[in-house]
């Protein structure tokens, strides 16, 4: 291999790893802008004083942050996650976040009437829920109070590390 060949193919291989992690970072940033929406969509769906955990209590948002940073996570569920809720948030005008529960009841079935609606939604439980039920190591089933409500446990063997180390 010439030597000018060997430089080439080294500073291809070298920006491959740059741009790989400039596209983690956009990402994230696209992901702490919707984070709120998320939330609050989360929270409507597992709220305070319900037979399961709350959302909140159990941190299912930085779960599914954490989760979804990983870079075998699935690209598509990524964009269709940060998309879903940036029409949520267009649909209301910005002020989802804001509205009082009878409000977001009435968006979120409003926005579950169409097809794109409905098929986030069903996302954002599943991996809503992925956070309630996990083993806690991930950082969320806070003190197994996912697995205590529904009088279940967690698969055996558990695991011993995270399988995303922060």
């Amino acid at each position: 291999m010439k030597r000018r060949k060997f430089l080439i193919l080294g500073s291809v291989l070298g920006l491959s790893s740059y741009l790989q992690a400039k596209g983690v970072s956009d990402f994230e940033k696209a992901f702490k802008r919707v984070a709120p929406t998320l939330s609050a969509v989360q929270e409507h769906l597992f709220p305070e004083g319900g037979k399961l955990p709350s959302s909140r209590s159990m941190k299912v948002t930085e779960f599914l942050f954490e989760t979804m940073m990983h870079q075998s996570f699935d690209k598509d569920i990524k964009a269709f996650v940060i998309e879903g809720a940036k029409e949520l948030e267009k649909r209301e005008k910005g002020r989802f976040v804001s509205m009082t529960e009878s409000e977001k009841e009435k968006a979120l079935r409003a926005y579950e009437e169409t097809h794109y609606g409905r098929n986030w939604l069903s996302h954002i439980m599943t991996l809503t829920m992925e956070g309630l039920f996990s083993d806690p190591i991930y950082g969320s089933n806070i003190d197994e109070a996912g697995w205590k409500a529904i009088s279940s446990y967690g698969g055996l063997p558990r695991p011993t590390t995270r399988y995303i180390e922060l």
